[in-house]
């Protein structure tokens, strides 16, 4: 089993910079999803950047989801994350 989402940040060039719970940062490429379906909805640039985490994956306004395996098993592992994890004040 794969690890859920933690945080995601959208980043530009259609990309999702996404922390898991097993403490991996990755790098999710949306562009290939862009002309599918119900997807073409999220090269409307609010609403990408509307992403938020929901029950370990990602999900956007109108119930659009992509799954936590598909995020994990088709991204890029990042070594030095875009975003820095902000701590609680």
């Amino acid at each position: 089993m794969n690890p859920y989402v933690k945080q995601v940040y959208p980043l530009t060039d259609y990309q999702l910079e996404i922390m898991f719970e097993n403490g991996e940062c990755r790098i999710f490429d949306v562009k290939p999803f862009l002309r599918r379906g119900v997807f073409v909805r999220l090269q409307n640039r609010a609403v990408f950047q509307a992403v938020r985490v929901v029950a370990g994956s990602v999900e956007w306004p109108g119930e659009l989801d992509l799954s936590y395996d598909t995020l994990y098993l088709e991204s890029q592992p990042v070594v030095a994350p875009a975003v820095v994890e902000m701590a609680p004040a």
